[in-house]
């Protein structure tokens, strides 16, 4: 059973996500936030699988709640919902550590799906929103345990050549049908390598997994699919 914790301002929405989630046999709702502090607390007290957050809310916003999850070190993700499909939103969710981020207009199934894949340790990110943010922002984006250079250049040599490739694609927005297509792969192959390259580089899920091909230059923004 995966588990929620539902954080925005709008009773008539909390209510709405959860008529839907709850719809699910395999979902449910441990509790609601009104706002981030309350995000921020409710999470530390229910640890839910992952957290649906609202970005504009009173007070502490779901950009800070999003950071003050993701550093207290525990075990809840973050998927992030918005009204505005606007890059500077995107790009603040996901730096403050969000697994994934979707309009709140997203047609049920897609948050649906979204909320089993964040879950599951992946992150929710279409790839055309993945290269256009990235293309505007990766110089911005940290990379993880970053020294001057030194464990990041040791986390590339440990990757084999295939994973190597695998990491490329990743960071130019393939999904695993297009890898595997690429490389002449079956996709439960590409699942395997996908999950070795994020466990060597360190990432936590495939987001970082883009934002470490950007800043290792793997990918540039005039990259080609």
């Amino acid at each position: 059973m995966t588990t929620l914790l539902i954080a925005d301002d709008h009773a008539l929405q909390r209510m709405g996500f959860r008529m839907l989630v709850e719809s699910q046999s395999d979902l449910t709702v441990l509790g609601e936030a009104e706002n981030g502090a309350d995000a921020v607390r409710r999470t530390a007290d229910l640890g839910p699988d992952v957290v649906l957050m609202d970005v504009r809310m009173p007070g502490m916003d779901g950009i800070e709640a999003t950071r003050r999850i993701i550093a207290s070190g525990g075990r809840s993700r973050v998927l992030v919902l918005t009204t505005f499909d606007l890059d500077e939103y995107a790009y603040a969710a996901l730096r403050a550590g969000a697994s994934g981020f979707l309009v709140k207009d997203a047609q049920p199934e897609d948050l649906l799906s979204g909320i089993r894949v964040v879950a599951a340790g992946d992150a929710v990110v279409a790839p055309k929103l993945t290269r256009r943010l990235l293309d505007r922002f990766a110089d911005q984006f940290p990379v993880e345990g970053e020294d001057g250079g030194g464990q990041v250049a040791a986390k590339l040599e440990v990757l084999t050549e295939r994973e190597r490739e695998v990491l490329t694609a990743i960071g130019r927005g393939w999904n695993n049908t297009e890898i595997a297509g690429r490389f002449h792969l079956a996709e439960s192959t590409v699942k395997t390598h996908v999950g070795r390259v994020l466990a060597k580089i360190g990432a936590r899920d495939r987001v970082q997994a883009v934002i470490f091909a950007y800043n290792t230059g793997l990918v540039s923004p005039d990259s080609h699919r």
